[in-house]
């Protein structure tokens, strides 16, 4: 039975979801995210997840951010069962699936309609250049231009994925029509930072998330930027999309005082709640040390650096050493020498640090 019969894959209603992971133990993940908790068994090819949205099996090319969600029933459905690799055997779907048409339902749909259910199916079947050159011939509405982008990004070929993501948000009205109409799931994780990563599904947001990458990968800064306002007036309190746009405001080539005030503005008023809120709050630190405005921002790494639990080492790292450049502005060079040598006792060859505390010799 072929893997289009033995699964039946859903589209989920989600837009773009961001989250993050914490490792239990190998194969064993807790995914944290606004809508709850839920907990992932299995390596980075296939794996079981059970959550609040029931129990779902994900089968993904390891290596690349594609994969497809299984969404298994809630009643009669066998228990999974784990082989020694810790995957999970996915039960059984009906035999019929959406994905499966016959020859009279062939006679009918318009032939690009077909073109995406087969670049759908030869992608499960991880023939990814086929699956590509059938997403683009599906030029019924959005989707296949949306399947045709992610495809071409795994495949690494930039120029056509900006391509068919153009041609998706110039048909944007139609984005999620045909994934929904055959229950597909067709979804990629995108990094924020190093961090934090969105999901992108076939919507706008997923679209402009994209573009955004794409635009960022070639070194656009400012069409990555448009992408993402764009994104942040329809989301306009969306920590992570701020958190995207302050990344690329403080690790562009020249920020001016204009592009680092606008850091400042996007994290106002954030906490410390979250990985997300953390590295926006690291953001700002950076703009308002580069404004010369030190105490704030000795303030805003000492708030970030007040929470450590579910934090990782190497934004710790990056904001302790941040608040000693801060304190050498300030002159509290005891201050500054402390933070340093912490830093030096953890990772001797983190950055600089030994040539500041005198431990190296200068260049």
């Amino acid at each position: 039975m072929s893997w289009v019969t033995r699964a039946r894959i859903l589209f989920h209603q989600m837009g773009t979801r961001f989250w993050r992971r914490v490792r239990i133990a190998p194969g064993l993940t807790l995914n944290l995210s606004k809508s709850g908790a839920s907990l992932s068994m299995g390596g980075r090819g296939a794996h079981y997840t059970i959550g609040r949205r029931g129990r779902r099996a994900t089968v993904g090319i390891p290596g690349t951010g594609l994969f497809y969600t299984t969404k298994l029933g809630a009643q009669r459905t066998p228990r999974a069962r784990s082989n020694r690799s810790g995957s999970s055997h996915v039960p059984e779907a009906p035999a019929h699936d959406k994905l499966d048409l016959n020859f009279f339902e062939r006679l009918v749909i318009p032939r690009s309609e077909e073109h995406f259910v087969d670049a759908v199916k030869a992608w499960i079947r991880g023939d990814k250049r086929k699956a590509l050159r059938l997403a683009q011939q599906s030029t019924r509405g959005a989707d296949g231009a949306f399947l045709a982008g992610l495809l071409a990004m795994d495949l690494r070929d930039d120029h056509l994925a900006e391509a068919q993501f153009e041609i998706a948000w110039s048909r944007r009205a139609t984005l999620g029509a045909l994934s929904s109409k055959y229950d597909v799931s067709v979804h990629a994780e995108l990094p924020i930072t190093d961090e934090v990563c969105a999901r992108i599904a076939p919507d706008e947001r997923g679209v402009l998330l994209a573009l955004a990458e794409l635009f960022q990968r070639r070194g656009d800064e400012v069409g990555a930027l448009k992408m993402m306002r764009t994104l942040l007036a329809h989301e306009p309190g969306d920590p992570a999309v701020r958190l995207s746009i302050a990344e690329l405001l403080v690790d562009a080539k020249s920020p001016t005082k204009k592009t680092l005030t606008e850091v400042i503005e996007l994290a106002k008023d954030v906490q410390n709640d979250s990985t997300v809120h953390a590295n926006l709050l690291f953001c700002k630190a950076q703009a308002l040390r580069r404004l010369g405005l030190w105490a704030p921002a000795r303030n805003e790494l000492s708030k970030l650096l007040r929470k450590r639990a579910d934090r990782s080492a190497e934004l710790l790292q990056a904001a302790r050493y941040e608040r000693a450049l801060v304190y050498e502005a300030l002159k509290q060079k005891a201050r500054a020498r402390a933070d340093l040598e912490s830093l030096y006792a953890d990772d001797p060859g983190y950055k600089d640090v030994a040539r500041r505390i005198g431990l190296a010799p200068a260049r």
